[in-house]
């Protein structure tokens, strides 16, 4: 449950501020101050968030149910 509660949280911040979470982690990354993104960067992390959001809504919770459907299979 918490990790399907972090990742909601990193889809949904993706998704509404990609500018800030892309700068976060790229502030961790890169060693020095010359490294620029393309504006096609910021795109995909909004992208990135909606998917991981519509992952989590669409996913099922019960995996005896999924396992159950690959046994008749």
């Amino acid at each position: 449950m918490f990790l399907r509660t972090f990742l909601a949280l990193v889809g949904l911040a993706e998704l509404l501020a990609p500018r800030r979470v892309v700068d976060f982690w790229m502030r961790l990354a890169a060693t020095s101050d010359d490294v620029e993104l393309r504006r096609w960067v910021y795109t995909a992390a909004r992208l990135e968030g909606l998917a991981i959001l519509l992952w989590l809504l669409t996913r099922d919770d019960d995996p005896g149910e999924a396992v159950a459907v690959t046994a008749e299979t």
